[in-house]
Protein backbone atom coordinates (compact mmCIF):
# COMPACT_ATOMS: atom_id res chain seq x y z
CA UNK A 1 0.00 0.00 0.00
CA UNK A 2 1.39 4.27 -0.91
CA UNK A 3 1.29 6.47 1.70
CA UNK A 4 1.57 10.27 1.83
CA UNK A 5 4.21 10.87 3.67
CA UNK A 6 2.39 14.37 4.68
CA UNK A 7 -0.47 12.31 6.32
CA UNK A 8 1.91 9.94 8.14
CA UNK A 9 3.56 13.23 9.61
CA UNK A 10 0.15 14.63 10.54
CA UNK A 11 -1.05 11.26 12.24
CA UNK A 12 2.10 11.59 14.44
CA UNK A 13 1.77 14.84 14.97
CA UNK A 14 -1.73 14.55 16.18
CA UNK A 15 -0.20 11.79 18.65
CA UNK A 16 -1.61 8.80 16.63
CA UNK A 17 0.55 5.58 16.44
CA UNK A 18 1.85 4.44 13.08
CA UNK A 19 1.73 0.67 11.74
CA UNK A 20 4.37 -1.78 10.64
CA UNK A 21 3.54 -0.89 7.14
CA UNK A 22 3.88 2.97 7.62
CA UNK A 23 6.83 2.81 9.31
CA UNK A 24 8.19 0.64 7.09
CA UNK A 25 7.07 3.07 4.01
CA UNK A 26 9.03 5.93 5.50
CA UNK A 27 12.10 4.65 6.54
CA UNK A 28 12.53 2.72 3.16
CA UNK A 29 11.65 6.01 1.32
CA UNK A 30 13.77 7.94 2.94
CA UNK A 31 17.02 5.56 2.31
CA UNK A 32 15.94 5.17 -1.31
CA UNK A 33 15.25 8.92 -1.78
CA UNK A 34 12.33 9.09 -2.65
CA UNK A 35 11.44 10.92 0.45
CA UNK A 36 13.33 14.01 1.17
CA UNK A 37 14.97 15.63 4.34
CA UNK A 38 12.34 18.19 4.72
CA UNK A 39 9.31 15.72 5.51
CA UNK A 40 11.53 13.02 7.17
CA UNK A 41 12.86 16.45 9.69
CA UNK A 42 8.97 16.97 10.18
CA UNK A 43 8.23 13.19 11.20
CA UNK A 44 10.89 13.25 13.50
CA UNK A 45 10.19 16.56 14.99
CA UNK A 46 6.49 15.25 15.35
CA UNK A 47 8.41 11.93 17.25
CA UNK A 48 10.37 14.60 19.54
CA UNK A 49 7.41 15.95 20.76
CA UNK A 50 4.48 13.12 20.57
CA UNK A 51 6.82 10.09 21.49
CA UNK A 52 6.27 6.32 19.95
CA UNK A 53 4.99 3.26 21.94
CA UNK A 54 6.80 0.46 22.66
CA UNK A 55 5.64 -1.55 19.53
CA UNK A 56 6.39 1.35 17.33
CA UNK A 57 9.77 1.79 18.97
CA UNK A 58 10.25 -1.51 18.38
CA UNK A 59 9.70 -1.83 14.80
CA UNK A 60 11.56 1.24 14.13
CA UNK A 61 14.48 -0.35 15.77
CA UNK A 62 13.91 -3.65 13.08
CA UNK A 63 13.60 -1.58 10.27
CA UNK A 64 16.73 0.21 10.87
CA UNK A 65 18.77 -2.72 11.77
CA UNK A 66 17.63 -4.53 8.64
CA UNK A 67 18.23 -1.59 6.57
CA UNK A 68 21.75 -3.33 6.12
CA UNK A 69 23.47 -6.08 6.70
CA UNK A 70 23.03 -7.91 9.83
CA UNK A 71 25.88 -10.28 11.30
CA UNK A 72 25.08 -14.38 12.06
CA UNK A 73 26.69 -16.18 14.08
CA UNK A 74 25.71 -19.52 14.18
CA UNK A 75 29.46 -20.87 14.86
CA UNK A 76 29.86 -19.46 18.03
CA UNK A 77 28.93 -19.29 21.28
CA UNK A 78 29.12 -16.39 23.57
CA UNK A 79 28.56 -13.73 21.32
CA UNK A 80 28.20 -10.77 23.57
CA UNK A 81 29.05 -6.85 23.47
CA UNK A 82 28.73 -3.76 25.86
CA UNK A 83 27.18 -0.15 25.16
CA UNK A 84 27.87 2.66 26.96
CA UNK A 85 25.72 5.75 26.13
CA UNK A 86 28.94 8.04 26.14
CA UNK A 87 30.99 10.16 29.03
CA UNK A 88 34.25 12.05 29.49
CA UNK A 89 37.37 9.63 29.44
CA UNK A 90 35.60 6.32 29.25
CA UNK A 91 37.78 4.38 27.82
CA UNK A 92 36.16 0.90 29.20
CA UNK A 93 35.77 -1.03 25.90
CA UNK A 94 39.60 -0.78 25.13
CA UNK A 95 40.36 -2.93 28.30
CA UNK A 96 37.39 -4.86 29.05
CA UNK A 97 36.42 -6.29 25.14
CA UNK A 98 40.44 -7.81 25.47
CA UNK A 99 39.75 -9.18 29.14
CA UNK A 100 35.81 -11.49 27.82
CA UNK A 101 37.84 -12.32 24.41
CA UNK A 102 40.66 -13.63 26.81
CA UNK A 103 37.73 -15.38 28.83
CA UNK A 104 36.98 -17.53 25.75
CA UNK A 105 33.70 -15.29 24.27
CA UNK A 106 33.47 -13.42 21.53
CA UNK A 107 32.95 -9.89 21.27
CA UNK A 108 31.98 -8.33 17.75
CA UNK A 109 32.05 -4.26 18.48
CA UNK A 110 30.80 -1.71 16.15
CA UNK A 111 32.02 1.15 18.18
CA UNK A 112 31.10 4.99 18.24
CA UNK A 113 33.64 8.39 17.09
CA UNK A 114 32.71 11.28 19.36
CA UNK A 115 29.80 12.82 19.65
CA UNK A 116 29.15 16.19 21.16
CA UNK A 117 31.45 16.74 24.71
CA UNK A 118 31.73 12.91 24.97
CA UNK A 119 34.67 11.35 23.43
CA UNK A 120 34.64 8.21 21.05
CA UNK A 121 36.10 4.29 21.00
CA UNK A 122 36.88 4.68 17.49
CA UNK A 123 38.27 8.06 17.74
CA UNK A 124 41.20 6.35 20.41
CA UNK A 125 41.62 4.03 18.30
CA UNK A 126 42.60 5.78 15.71
CA UNK A 127 45.15 7.28 17.27
CA UNK A 128 47.51 4.37 17.10
CA UNK A 129 49.45 4.68 13.95
CA UNK A 130 47.93 2.11 11.09
CA UNK A 131 45.30 0.41 13.34
CA UNK A 132 41.96 0.73 10.43
CA UNK A 133 38.58 0.38 12.00
CA UNK A 134 37.21 -0.81 8.98
CA UNK A 135 37.68 -4.67 8.20
CA UNK A 136 35.29 -6.92 5.53
CA UNK A 137 32.88 -9.03 7.01
CA UNK A 138 35.08 -11.78 5.88
CA UNK A 139 37.53 -10.35 7.85
CA UNK A 140 35.77 -9.69 10.70
CA UNK A 141 34.22 -13.41 11.23
CA UNK A 142 37.78 -14.52 10.68
CA UNK A 143 39.13 -12.16 13.50
CA UNK A 144 36.59 -13.37 15.63
CA UNK A 145 36.78 -16.62 15.14
CA UNK A 146 40.99 -16.07 15.86
CA UNK A 147 41.02 -14.07 18.44
CA UNK A 148 37.37 -13.63 20.01
CA UNK A 149 37.00 -10.03 19.18
CA UNK A 150 37.27 -6.99 16.25
CA UNK A 151 36.54 -3.24 16.66
CA UNK A 152 35.21 -1.62 13.81
CA UNK A 153 33.48 1.38 12.97
CA UNK A 154 29.93 1.62 11.82
CA UNK A 155 30.01 1.12 7.77
CA UNK A 156 27.79 1.87 4.85
CA UNK A 157 26.66 -1.60 5.34
CA UNK A 158 25.34 -1.45 8.25
CA UNK A 159 22.07 0.15 9.57
CA UNK A 160 22.53 2.60 6.54
CA UNK A 161 18.98 3.83 7.29
CA UNK A 162 20.05 4.83 10.89
CA UNK A 163 23.34 6.52 9.79
CA UNK A 164 20.63 9.05 7.65
CA UNK A 165 18.73 9.11 9.99
CA UNK A 166 20.80 9.64 13.06
CA UNK A 167 22.47 12.89 10.24
CA UNK A 168 19.62 14.51 9.86
CA UNK A 169 18.31 14.51 13.99
CA UNK A 170 22.30 16.22 14.67
CA UNK A 171 20.90 19.22 12.51
CA UNK A 172 16.80 18.91 13.39
CA UNK A 173 17.59 19.27 17.11
CA UNK A 174 15.79 16.32 17.60
CA UNK A 175 18.64 13.99 18.91
CA UNK A 176 17.02 14.24 22.82
CA UNK A 177 14.03 11.86 22.05
CA UNK A 178 13.61 8.67 23.89
CA UNK A 179 12.28 6.53 21.35
CA UNK A 180 14.74 7.69 18.47
CA UNK A 181 17.64 7.29 20.90
CA UNK A 182 16.90 3.79 21.95
CA UNK A 183 16.35 2.72 18.02
CA UNK A 184 19.74 4.15 16.48
CA UNK A 185 21.34 2.23 19.75
CA UNK A 186 19.50 -0.76 19.84
CA UNK A 187 19.58 -1.01 15.73
CA UNK A 188 23.36 -1.65 15.54
CA UNK A 189 24.04 -3.51 18.69
CA UNK A 190 21.43 -6.31 17.24
CA UNK A 191 23.05 -5.70 14.05
CA UNK A 192 26.04 -7.17 15.71
CA UNK A 193 25.02 -10.50 15.89
CA UNK A 194 24.92 -10.81 19.49
CA UNK A 195 23.09 -13.03 22.11
CA UNK A 196 23.81 -11.23 25.00
CA UNK A 197 24.36 -7.38 26.02
CA UNK A 198 25.59 -5.32 29.01
CA UNK A 199 24.48 -1.48 28.84
CA UNK A 200 26.60 1.09 30.49
CA UNK A 201 23.83 4.18 30.75
CA UNK A 202 25.97 7.35 32.19
CA UNK A 203 23.96 9.49 34.16
CA UNK A 204 25.55 13.10 35.75
CA UNK A 205 26.86 16.30 34.47
CA UNK A 206 29.12 14.66 31.50
CA UNK A 207 26.58 12.20 30.42
CA UNK A 208 23.67 13.21 27.89
CA UNK A 209 21.38 12.06 30.92
CA UNK A 210 21.51 14.42 33.61
CA UNK A 211 19.74 12.70 35.97
CA UNK A 212 19.23 9.25 37.64
CA UNK A 213 15.18 9.23 36.84
CA UNK A 214 16.18 9.98 32.86
CA UNK A 215 19.44 7.69 32.73
CA UNK A 216 16.76 4.97 34.21
CA UNK A 217 14.15 5.58 31.18
CA UNK A 218 16.88 5.50 29.13
CA UNK A 219 17.99 1.73 30.38
CA UNK A 220 14.56 0.70 30.07
CA UNK A 221 13.81 1.22 27.15
CA UNK A 222 17.16 0.24 25.66
CA UNK A 223 16.43 -3.48 27.53
CA UNK A 224 13.05 -3.65 26.89
CA UNK A 225 14.22 -3.62 23.14
CA UNK A 226 16.75 -6.36 23.58
CA UNK A 227 14.32 -8.79 25.33
CA UNK A 228 12.17 -8.13 22.69
CA UNK A 229 14.73 -9.13 20.41
CA UNK A 230 15.11 -12.18 22.45
CA UNK A 231 18.68 -11.44 24.13
CA UNK A 232 20.00 -11.14 27.20
CA UNK A 233 20.48 -7.67 28.76
CA UNK A 234 21.72 -6.51 32.38
CA UNK A 235 20.99 -2.51 32.27
CA UNK A 236 23.62 -0.44 34.66
CA UNK A 237 23.46 3.39 35.77
CA UNK A 238 26.79 4.57 36.35
CA UNK A 239 28.38 8.01 37.59
CA UNK A 240 29.70 10.46 34.91
CA UNK A 241 29.66 13.65 37.06
CA UNK A 242 33.80 13.39 36.98
CA UNK A 243 35.94 12.27 33.95
CA UNK A 244 36.57 7.99 33.96
CA UNK A 245 40.38 8.04 34.97
CA UNK A 246 42.46 10.55 35.24
CA UNK A 247 42.93 11.39 31.36
CA UNK A 248 40.75 12.59 28.36
CA UNK A 249 41.99 12.84 25.12
CA UNK A 250 42.87 9.82 22.39
CA UNK A 251 46.25 8.70 22.52
CA UNK A 252 46.56 9.62 25.89
CA UNK A 253 43.61 7.54 27.16
CA UNK A 254 45.02 4.76 25.14
CA UNK A 255 48.14 5.13 27.43
CA UNK A 256 45.86 4.84 30.43
CA UNK A 257 44.45 1.97 29.27
CA UNK A 258 47.87 0.38 28.30
CA UNK A 259 48.99 1.26 32.06
CA UNK A 260 45.51 -0.94 33.34
CA UNK A 261 46.13 -3.99 31.09
CA UNK A 262 49.98 -4.11 31.88
CA UNK A 263 48.97 -3.89 35.19
CA UNK A 264 51.77 -0.50 35.55
CA UNK A 265 51.63 2.55 36.86
CA UNK A 266 51.01 5.81 34.48
CA UNK A 267 54.22 7.60 32.71
CA UNK A 268 53.11 9.30 29.38
CA UNK A 269 55.44 11.76 28.63
CA UNK A 270 57.26 14.12 31.19
CA UNK A 271 54.48 13.35 33.49
CA UNK A 272 55.65 11.99 37.09
CA UNK A 273 54.24 8.61 37.69
CA UNK A 274 50.56 8.02 38.76
CA UNK A 275 49.78 4.76 40.70
CA UNK A 276 47.07 2.86 38.96
CA UNK A 277 45.14 3.00 42.24
CA UNK A 278 44.61 6.72 40.95
CA UNK A 279 42.73 5.46 38.04
CA UNK A 280 40.96 2.29 39.97
CA UNK A 281 37.66 3.61 39.31
CA UNK A 282 38.28 3.05 35.10
CA UNK A 283 39.53 -0.44 36.32
CA UNK A 284 37.21 -1.39 38.20
CA UNK A 285 34.03 -0.86 36.11
CA UNK A 286 36.16 -2.21 33.21
CA UNK A 287 36.18 -5.55 35.41
CA UNK A 288 32.59 -5.36 36.60
CA UNK A 289 31.40 -4.59 33.30
CA UNK A 290 33.54 -7.61 31.78
CA UNK A 291 32.20 -9.91 34.51
CA UNK A 292 28.84 -9.45 34.25
CA UNK A 293 28.77 -9.69 30.28
CA UNK A 294 31.16 -13.28 31.04
CA UNK A 295 28.13 -14.25 33.18
CA UNK A 296 25.71 -12.99 31.34
CA UNK A 297 27.11 -16.16 28.46
CA UNK A 298 26.49 -18.51 31.30
CA UNK A 299 30.32 -19.22 31.81
CA UNK A 300 29.71 -18.57 35.69
CA UNK A 301 27.05 -18.97 37.92
CA UNK A 302 26.91 -15.55 39.50
CA UNK A 303 27.65 -12.30 39.20
CA UNK A 304 30.43 -12.40 41.25
CA UNK A 305 32.21 -15.48 39.63
CA UNK A 306 31.84 -13.36 36.41
CA UNK A 307 33.57 -10.62 38.45
CA UNK A 308 36.00 -12.64 39.61
CA UNK A 309 36.57 -14.39 36.19
CA UNK A 310 37.72 -10.92 34.79
CA UNK A 311 40.12 -9.76 37.40
CA UNK A 312 41.98 -13.53 37.13
CA UNK A 313 41.92 -12.51 33.40
CA UNK A 314 43.50 -9.26 33.86
CA UNK A 315 46.16 -10.32 36.43
CA UNK A 316 47.74 -12.63 34.66
CA UNK A 317 48.11 -10.94 31.53
CA UNK A 318 46.08 -12.48 29.29
CA UNK A 319 43.89 -9.40 28.59
CA UNK A 320 47.23 -7.34 27.58
CA UNK A 321 48.15 -10.22 25.35
CA UNK A 322 44.55 -9.85 23.06
CA UNK A 323 44.61 -6.20 23.37
CA UNK A 324 48.40 -6.34 21.48
CA UNK A 325 46.89 -9.05 18.96
CA UNK A 326 44.08 -7.00 18.21
CA UNK A 327 46.20 -3.81 17.96
CA UNK A 328 48.24 -5.84 15.48
CA UNK A 329 45.60 -8.24 13.46
CA UNK A 330 44.31 -4.32 12.70
CA UNK A 331 47.34 -3.16 11.42
CA UNK A 332 48.21 -0.75 14.35
CA UNK A 333 51.82 -0.26 16.34
CA UNK A 334 51.31 0.74 19.56
CA UNK A 335 54.98 1.04 19.67
CA UNK A 336 54.36 4.13 17.53
CA UNK A 337 51.96 5.50 19.39
CA UNK A 338 52.45 9.52 19.88
CA UNK A 339 53.61 10.27 23.35
CA UNK A 340 52.17 13.29 24.45
CA UNK A 341 54.40 15.93 26.56
CA UNK A 342 52.90 18.58 29.42
CA UNK A 343 52.02 21.73 28.01
CA UNK A 344 50.69 23.98 30.66
CA UNK A 345 49.26 23.06 33.92
CA UNK A 346 45.93 24.91 34.91
CA UNK A 347 45.74 26.04 38.69
CA UNK A 348 42.97 27.29 41.38
CA UNK A 349 42.38 30.45 41.65
CA UNK A 350 41.60 29.79 45.28
CA UNK A 351 41.00 27.33 48.19
CA UNK A 352 38.16 25.54 48.89
CA UNK A 353 36.38 21.97 48.52
CA UNK A 354 36.61 21.17 44.55
CA UNK A 355 34.01 20.30 42.70
CA UNK A 356 33.93 20.35 38.73
CA UNK A 357 31.57 20.64 35.58
CA UNK A 358 32.50 17.54 33.89
CA UNK A 359 30.52 18.81 30.48
CA UNK A 360 32.81 22.09 30.45
CA UNK A 361 36.29 19.21 30.40
CA UNK A 362 34.80 17.31 27.43
CA UNK A 363 34.30 20.76 25.61
CA UNK A 364 38.12 21.73 27.02
CA UNK A 365 39.23 18.87 24.90
CA UNK A 366 36.99 19.74 21.90
CA UNK A 367 38.86 23.42 22.28
CA UNK A 368 42.17 21.15 22.09
CA UNK A 369 41.05 19.01 18.85
CA UNK A 370 40.51 15.79 20.95
CA UNK A 371 37.60 16.21 20.06
CA UNK A 372 35.17 17.79 17.00
CA UNK A 373 33.36 21.08 17.04
CA UNK A 374 31.99 19.84 13.52
CA UNK A 375 32.16 16.34 11.73
CA UNK A 376 35.01 17.44 9.45
CA UNK A 377 37.25 18.70 12.29
CA UNK A 378 40.77 17.04 12.09
CA UNK A 379 41.62 15.10 15.49
CA UNK A 380 45.02 15.83 17.31
CA UNK A 381 46.13 12.58 18.61
CA UNK A 382 48.24 14.48 21.35
CA UNK A 383 46.08 16.12 22.75
CA UNK A 384 44.19 16.36 26.29
CA UNK A 385 43.64 16.88 29.29
CA UNK A 386 45.02 15.03 32.64
CA UNK A 387 42.55 15.58 36.05
CA UNK A 388 44.84 15.86 39.18
CA UNK A 389 41.80 16.38 41.53
CA UNK A 390 38.52 14.61 41.89
CA UNK A 391 35.37 15.96 43.35
CA UNK A 392 35.35 16.69 47.20
CA UNK A 393 39.26 16.83 47.56
CA UNK A 394 40.26 20.06 49.29
CA UNK A 395 42.89 22.62 46.97
CA UNK A 396 44.92 25.39 47.78
CA UNK A 397 45.28 28.82 45.95
CA UNK A 398 47.58 28.43 42.78
CA UNK A 399 47.45 24.16 43.34
CA UNK A 400 47.41 22.70 39.76
CA UNK A 401 43.90 21.06 39.35
CA UNK A 402 44.73 20.36 35.64
CA UNK A 403 47.29 19.51 33.27
CA UNK A 404 47.10 20.50 29.58
CA UNK A 405 48.69 17.68 27.22
CA UNK A 406 49.64 17.61 23.61
CA UNK A 407 52.18 17.63 20.41
CA UNK A 408 53.77 19.99 18.37
CA UNK A 409 50.63 20.86 16.64
CA UNK A 410 48.30 21.19 19.67
CA UNK A 411 46.99 24.44 19.31
CA UNK A 412 44.06 26.89 21.27
CA UNK A 413 45.37 26.26 24.80
CA UNK A 414 44.11 29.58 25.89
CA UNK A 415 40.15 28.46 25.09
CA UNK A 416 41.11 25.25 26.67
CA UNK A 417 42.25 26.49 29.89
CA UNK A 418 39.85 29.40 30.18
CA UNK A 419 37.55 26.66 29.56
CA UNK A 420 39.21 24.68 32.74
CA UNK A 421 38.86 27.24 34.95
CA UNK A 422 35.29 27.46 34.50
CA UNK A 423 34.71 24.20 34.77
CA UNK A 424 36.44 24.57 38.50
CA UNK A 425 33.41 24.82 41.50
CA UNK A 426 35.48 25.86 44.11
CA UNK A 427 33.73 26.61 47.85
CA UNK A 428 34.62 27.23 51.30
CA UNK A 429 32.72 24.46 53.55
CA UNK A 430 30.58 27.24 54.94
CA UNK A 431 29.14 27.97 51.85
CA UNK A 432 27.78 23.91 51.20
CA UNK A 433 23.88 24.18 51.87
CA UNK A 434 22.01 21.37 53.56
CA UNK A 435 23.96 17.98 53.02
CA UNK A 436 25.84 18.91 49.87
CA UNK A 437 29.52 19.05 51.08
CA UNK A 438 28.80 15.12 52.87
CA UNK A 439 26.93 14.04 49.53
CA UNK A 440 29.76 15.59 47.80
CA UNK A 441 32.46 13.63 49.84
CA UNK A 442 30.39 10.15 49.50
CA UNK A 443 30.76 10.71 45.91
CA UNK A 444 34.91 11.25 46.50
CA UNK A 445 34.79 8.01 48.52
CA UNK A 446 32.77 6.10 45.94
CA UNK A 447 35.47 7.16 43.37
CA UNK A 448 38.43 6.36 45.41
CA UNK A 449 36.91 2.90 46.01
CA UNK A 450 36.15 2.54 42.51
CA UNK A 451 32.31 2.09 42.95
CA UNK A 452 30.36 3.58 39.95
CA UNK A 453 27.10 1.78 39.82
CA UNK A 454 24.51 3.77 40.84
CA UNK A 455 21.97 1.27 39.94
CA UNK A 456 20.87 -1.74 37.57
CA UNK A 457 17.05 -1.46 36.11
Amino acid sequence: MAYLPAELIKKKRGGGELSRDELKFLIEGYVAGSIPDYQMSAWLMAVFFRGMTDDETWTLTELMMHSGHVFQFPQFRGVVDKHSTGGVGDKTSLILAPIVAAAGLKVPMIAGRGLGHTGGTIDKLESIPGFSVSLTREKFTQQLANLGVALIGQTEEICPADKKIYGLRDVTATVESLPLICASIMSKKLAEGIESLVLDVKCGSGAFMKTETEARALATGLKRIGQLAGKSVTAFITDMNEPLGRLIGNSVEVEECLAILRREDFRPGTLHSLSRMEFLDCEKLSVQLAGEMIHLCGVTRTRAEGIARAQEVLESGGAYSAFQELIQQQGGALARLPTAQVLREVTSPRAGVMDMNCEAIGYAGIALKAGRAVASDILDPQAGVQILLRRGERVDRGQPVFRIFGGPQTQNLDEAERRLLAAMQIRDPGEFVGDELTRLQQSLQNRKNGDLILGEV
